[in-house]
């Protein structure tokens, strides 16, 4: 196999709301390539990407799968992800390694609730799109509307390459508004065969005005295209492309294309665009990073040659082995070569090195700049960690992660469940960083949370499948926080004979309640005089662990500042034991002398309800307790937006269909925490 430069990767995402279709897309896109013999149907439970059995029967996408395949000269590496407001974290992982996307949208639905998430989610990591707008085939489809709706939700400038030729059950191709040519896709066979024809004469005109629009945006990002509009000039299509290329690059325009996956339409052209328009890693700036021991800003060329840099940005449990999925921005990886991870301050041995086809594998001796691939052999290394050389250290800039909030209590049901249940709860864990475990040290019950109702179902039926491990699964409880209502003071001492040993430590706290979102923090306001400076950490430390199990019922305490405002010190008896125990106690009365009230989380709720239904699903929010904040109509189907309080919206989706004959759906997001309304059932 030949090798591939630099200049020829493309790493992409397929990014969109959920039944957008972008694993169809991806089914295509790996059809076309070559990569695959036959073309798998989401709706037969047969798309490669989707290859979990989870997937399968559900027809979604859960985990993103990475697969590399080749177009023309290019090697593109692309990772599909989940449309899934549940696994939000699993699109946000692989936009962070990515230098391009294509955003799907349904010409349909347009642009639909999660395609807004998953727009801010590349938006904040500055990767460069292209829209395919996908289903032109289907009733209702509407492609300026669509295009308008990207303008009006997400503040994109989208640039039209294609039009379509025919709409709904005529759509049979496109004019292509750089070569002015139309593309016709033979409905016989799977879409591979299409041909290439001058533009007929009742689209001419349109063609051409959209050209003009075309090069009129252009000219407002590139010099040369505006001397030749201004001249009124003709301008070559390597201009175009050329100026296209670096406006995609550098965020300032979308380019939009159109066609039907299902229907193997307009796939081909997509590819070139990917190509032609998307960064390789050459045209993206070089990884940032810190040295881990300075805190100096340091970055590496993206070149072989140049100290190793890379980012693990995903773990996964595939058949009980640890498989580390990572993403290479500067130098080699190689196998049998140590690599140092600076989170955890030593160095871990490199055992395979594998290109990813979705839960296929290849092995390869080495892996150079832009690779994405997956590596066995790190034991402790986590998501979100950096791998480099000793020699060379570089801490690249981690990962945000969401915080759960719902949880469920589960339980072994047989003795040898129990052996196995922490093992694998551990495994899961360690795959993915939203999902949070605790024993409750009241009921000693274990208990999972994480981003929804549909994530935990997946994780226990995941339990049974793949470690065959049977649980018994309570009801979904929210996780609330807790918090205080007005400023308090404490004072606590600590004076005991410890294995032969006195402490004496003394600590006083005040504590005081912070806007909604601020977090929990401490600072310490006493002299040196009063506590050493050395005990300070373990007074924080008693302080933030108390704060990791609050007072009231043993959530999360959130929104408060700790600051120690006096103590005291005596000579030889001081101990870090001491203080943090004594922290503990002082932290404990000041947040009980605080008022403390419970935080909820507050769920932003999107409620797609054709007309006739509306009154009904409007009053059964109103008995929710939820707050509509807009109404939105559009073509005999209502849109609700609300907030309500998770722990109202628990069997929603049953209630929803029973009120709208099984017409209406909705989706739901973490908005923020706001204090619990008075009558709760715990």
């Amino acid at each position: 196999m030949k090798k591939i430069k630099t200049e020829q990767i493309r790493n992409i995402g397929i990014m969109a709301h959920i039944d957008a279709g972008k694993t169809t897309v991806t089914e295509r896109v790996l059809y076309y390539t070559g990569r695959s013999y036959k073309l798998g149907e989401v709706h037969d439970g047969e798309a490669v990407m989707d290859w979990m059995v989870d997937e399968q029967e559900r027809g979604i996408t859960i985990t993103s799968a990475v697969t590399t395949c080749h177009w023309k000269d290019n090697q593109i590496q692309i990772i599909d992800t989940p449309g899934h407001v549940d696994f939000t974290i699993e699109v946000e992982r692989s936009l962070r390694v990515l230098d391009g996307a294509i955003g799907v949208f349904c010409a349909v639905g347009g642009v639909e609730p999660q395609s807004e998430t998953v727009w801010r989610q590349a938006d904040k990591y500055h990767v460069p799109r292209i829209a395919f707008v996908n289903k032109m085939d289907r009733v209702g489809a509407d492609y300026l509307n669509t295009i308008q709706m990207m303008r009006d939700r997400l503040h994109a400038r989208p640039l039209l390459l294609q039009i379509p030729v025919g709409i709904e059950e005529h759509f049979k191709g496109v004019v292509d508004l750089i070569q002015m040519q139309q593309i016709l896709w033979d409905n016989e066979g799977l879409g591979a065969a299409y041909t290439l024809s001058d533009i007929p004469e009742d689209m001419r005109a349109e063609a051409e005005s959209y050209r003009d629009k075309l090069i009129e945006t252009l000219s407002d990002h590139d010099d040369t295209i505006m001397e030749a509009y201004l001249a009124e000039e003709p301008v070559s299509n390597t201009d175009l492309m050329a100026a296209i290329r670096k406006a995609t690059i550098d965020l300032k325009l979308v380019p939009v294309f159109c066609g039907s996956a299902l229907k193997n339409k307009g796939i081909q052209p997509l590819l070139d665009a990917i190509g032609n328009y998307l960064p390789s890693p050459l045209d993206v700036p070089p990884a940032h990073g810190v040295h881990p021991e300075t805190g100096e800003p340091v970055s590496f060329e993206p070149k072989d040659g140049a100290p190793l840099s890379a980012l693990i940005f995903k773990v996964s449990m595939i058949e009980g082995r640890k498989l580390s999925f990572a993403r290479v921005y500067s130098g080699k990886l190689k196998v049998g070569d140590d690599v140092y991870n600076p989170v955890l301050k030593r160095k871990e041995k490199l055992a395979r090195i594998l290109n990813m086809h979705a839960n296929k594998r290849e092995r390869v001796e080495e892996a150079g700049v832009g690779s994405i691939v997956g590596v066995v052999g790190l034991k402790d290394s986590s998501t979100g960690d950096t791998l480099c050389n000793a020699a060379h250290p570089i801490l690249l800039e981690r990962m945000e992660f969401y915080e759960p909030v719902i949880s469920i209590a589960v339980e072994p049901k047989t003795v040898t469940d129990q052996d196995k249940l922490q093992s694998v709860l551990e495994k899961f864990v360690s795959e993915d960083p939203t999902l949070k475990v605790r024993i409750d040290e009241d009921t000693g019950q274990t208990l999972l949370s994480g981003m929804g109702e549909l994530h935990l179902e997946i994780i226990i039926s995941r339990m049974l499948r793949e470690f065959n491990t049977l649980v018994n699964v309570g009801k979904p409880q929210v996780v609330y926080r807790e918090t205080i209502a007005k400023i308090s003071t404490a004072t606590a001492s600590f004076e005991r004979d410890i294995a032969g040993q006195k402490h004496f430590a003394e600590v006083s706290l005040k504590m005081i309640p912070l806007d909604r979102g601020s977090g929990s923090s401490f600072r310490s306001e006493v002299t040196a005089e009063q506590i050493p400076d050395m005990y300070i950490p373990s007074i924080k430390k008693g302080v933030m662990d108390l704060f990791e199990s609050g007072t009231l019922m043993g959530y999360p305490v959130v929104d408060v500042e700790a600051v120690l405002v006096g103590g005291s010190f005596k000579e030889t008896l001081g101990s870090d034991l001491g203080y943090t125990v004594c922290s503990s106690m002082a932290a404990r009365e000041a947040l009980e002398a605080g008022e403390p009230f419970l935080l909820e989380p507050i769920m932003n709720v999107e409620i797609f309800v054709p007309d006739a239904f509306m009154g009904e699903v409007i009053g059964d929010l109103n008995s929710r307790g939820g707050k509509v904040e807009s109404i939105n109509p559009k073509a005999g189907i209502q849109t609700i937006h609300a907030s309500v309080a998770l722990s109202r919206m628990f069997g929603y989706s049953t209630s929803i269909r029973s009120a709208t004959q099984g017409r209406g759906t909705f989706t739901m997001q973490f908005s923020h925490f706001d204090k619990a309304a008075a009558k709760k059932n715990h």
